[in-house]
C-alpha cells in the first residue's frame, strides 16, 4: 500500500508514468514462473537480472511488425484500407503504432520508415510537412526513445527529408539507425547522416554489410536500443548476466570459465526458456493479437534474449587490474581474457536449445545489454568503462573483435567536438574505418548537442536537468538519464578531438 501511495503522489511522474508505475507493481506481486531456489540465489546475489520485465510476462519485450503488410494491405483490425498519399501513409502508421505493444508500452520498432514513405512522396514540399508532422507526433505520443525506426542503406527523397526534419525538431524521440552500406550508399547521404547525428544523437550507424551476413537477409531490423531482429519476429525477453559480479564468485580465471560461467549461464537460460513457457503456453497473446492473426508478426521469427554486461570489471577483478597499463581496454592479456569469455558464453548459448524458439538454429542469441540507471561501476557490454577510453583509434581496434559474436546488438558510442560539423568528410572517414575494421555498429553526437545518446536511447540535457529540479518531464527516458548521469558517468565520456 505505501508503494502504491508512493507512485500516486509522486509529482515528478506524469498521468501515463503514473498508470504504468502502478500496472508493473500490480504485476509483481503475483508469482506464477517455476524458478528454482539456486537461480532466485544468483538473482538476489546480482549475477541474473530480468531488467524489470516483471513476474508474470503476458507480452514479449520487443515486437518487430512488418509493416510493409499496412503499406500495402492495410489492416482490419484498426480498419485501415491500403493508404493513397503521403497523409494516408503517416496517418496509418501513427494510428498503428499505438496498438503495437513492448516492455515499455511503446512500440520500439516503427519501421524503414524512407522505404515506406517513399513510394508516397509526389511533392516535396508537401511530404516534408507531412513527415515533420509525422516525427512531431511520434516524439509527443510515444514519450519514450527506446521507440527506434531505421532508414537506409540506399538514399531516398523522403530519408532526406526525415533527416532534415529531425535536424530541425531537435527530438530525442525517435531514436533512428542508418543502415550503412559502405559502398553503395551515396557520400552526400552519409555525410547528411553525420551532420544530423553531431547534431541530434542520431542516426546510429549500423554496419548493413556485417549485418546482412548475420542475419542471412537484408530482413533484419534495429529497434530499442540497438536490438537487431528479423522483420516479423522479435524477442520474446531479455535477461542479463552480470560478469562483474559472476566474477566474484571465482578463486581464479580457469574456476571462472570451466565451472562458475557455466553454472550461471545455464541457470539464466533456464529461466529465459520458463520466461518464455508461460508467454507462449498460459498468455493469449500469440493466439489472439490482431498481430499474429494478420501476420504482422510470426512466432517463429522470436527469440530469447541473453544479455551480457560487466565485462571490463570482470576481466580486471580476474586479474586483479588495478593500473590502467594492465586493465581492460590497454593490456593485450586483458583484451584476450575478455574474448575468451565471450567466446566460451557464445559456446554456452549456441549449445542451448531455446524453448519456443525457431530461428537462429532454435538458439537464444547474444546481447551485449547498455546498462540501466542502477548500476554502480558496470559497464555496458563490452565497453571499456567511462573515464578509461584510448584514443579513438586504438579504442575501435579493441572494440571491433568483440561485435562478430553479437548480431542482437553491440556498439559503441563516441562524443566529438563540435568542430567536426566543418569536417563532415574525416568524421565519415572514421565511420568507414571502424566498419572495414569489424566493428557492427557505432553512434555519436557532438560535444554541444542538446539531444545526447545515454547509452542506447537519447535524452536531452535540458530535460535531464528540469527532471533534476523535481519537474516532471514527457520523455520517459529522460528519467533513466538522469540515474546515469548520476550513477553511471553517462554524461562523461571522453570528447573526440
Amino acid at each position: 500500500m505505501d508503494r502504491v501511495l508512493e507512485i500516486i503522489k509522486d509529482e515528478s511522474l506524469t498521468y501515463a508514468q503514473r498508470v504504468k508505475n502502478l500496472a508493473c507493481y500490480a504485476e509483481n506481486t503475483i508469482e506464477v514462473l517455476n524458478v528454482d531456489d539456486e537461480t532466485k540465489k544468483l538473482m538476489e546475489d546480482g549475477c541474473i537480472c530480468n531488467l524489470f520485465e516483471g513476474n508474470a510476462p503476458y507480452r514479449p519485450r520487443y515486437i518487430i511488425p512488418d509493416y510493409r503488410i499496412l503499406m500495402e494491405k492495410g489492416c482490419e483490425f484498426l480498419n485501415l484500407d491500403k493508404p493513397e498519399d503521403i497523409w494516408d501513409a503517416t496517418n496509418n502508421l501513427l494510428i498503428f503504432y499505438k496498438h503495437v505493444p513492448s516492455i515499455t508500452s511503446f512500440p520500439v520498432y516503427l519501421g524503414n520508415i524512407d522505404e515506406l514513405l517513399e513510394p508516397f512522396v509526389k511533392d516535396e514540399v508537401e511530404a516534408k510537412k507531412a513527415i515533420k508532422l509525422f516525427l512531431k507526433h511520434i516524439d509527443r505520443t510515444l514519450t519514450d526513445s527506446f521507440v527506434h525506426a531505421n532508414i537506409g542503406p540506399k538514399e531516398t527523397v523522403s530519408g532526406r527529408l526525415i533527416l532534415e526534419a529531425m535536424d530541425e525538431l531537435q527530438c530525442a524521440v525517435p531514436n533512428l539507425t542508418m543502415k550503412y552500406d559502405i559502398d553503395n550508399t551515396s557520400r552526400d547521404f552519409i555525410n547528411l547522416c553525420a551532420k544530423v547525428a553531431l547534431s541530434t544523437a542520431k542516426p546510429s550507424f549500423a554496419n548493413h554489410k556485417m549485418d546482412v551476413e548475420s542475419f542471412k537477409t537484408k530482413d533484419y531490423a534495429i529497434a530499442s536500443c540497438y536490438n537487431g531482429f528479423h522483420i516479423g519476429g522479435g524477442g520474446y525477453t531479455l535477461v542479463r548476466i552480470k560478469l562483474n559480479e559472476v566474477a566474484k564468485k571465482a578463486n581464479s580465471i580457469e574456476e571462472f570459465l570451466e565451472n562458475v560461467l557455466p553454472y550461471v549461464s545455464e541457470k539464466m537460460l533456464a529461466y529465459i526458456d520458463e520466461r518464455i513457457r508461460f508467454l507462449v503456453d498460459e498468455t493469449p497473446f500469440f493466439k489472439t493479437n490482431f498481430l499474429v492473426r494478420e501476420g504482422f508478426i510470426k512466432k517463429e521469427l522470436f527469440t530469447g534474449m541473453f544479455g551480457v554486461v560487466g565485462l571490463a570489471e570482470a576481466v580486471n577483478t580476474l586479474l586483479d587490474a588495478k593500473d590502467k597499463k594492465d586493465r581492460f581496454g590497454y593490456s593485450k592479456k586483458a583484451d584476450e581474457l575478455g574474448l575468451k569469455i565471450i567466446e566460451k558464453l557464445n559456446l554456452i548459448v549456441n549449445s542451448h536449445k531455446g524453448y519456443g524458439v525457431d530461428c537462429f538454429d532454435g538458439h537464444h542469441v547474444l546481447h551485449a545489454q547498455v546498462g540501466i540507471d542502477l548500476d554502480h561501476h558496470v559497464s555496458p557490454g563490452c565497453r571499456i568503462p567511462v573515464g578509461e577510453e584510448p584514443e579513438i583509434f586504438k579504442h575501435i581496434m579493441q572494440s571491433a573483435p568483440f561485435h562478430k559474436y553479437f548480431f542482437n546488438g553491440i556498439g559503441d558510442i563516441f562524443i566529438f567536438e563540435d568542430t567536426y560539423n566543418d569536417h563532415l568528410e574525416a568524421l565519415v572517414d572514421i565511420i568507414n574505418g571502424a566498419f572495414n575494421s569489424g566493428i557492427r555498429y557505432l553512434s555519436l553526437y557532438g560535444k554541444g548537442a542538446d539531444v545526447i545518446r545515454v547509452t542506447g536511447y537519447l535524452a536531452k540535457k535540458s530535460e535531464v536537468e528540469k527532471l533534476k529540479s523535481g519537474k516532471a518531464v514527457l520523455n520517459n527516458t529522460d528519467i533513466f538519464a538522469l540515474g546515469a548521469k548520476e550513477n553511471c558517468m553517462a554524461f562523461d565520456r571522453k570528447i573526440r578531438k
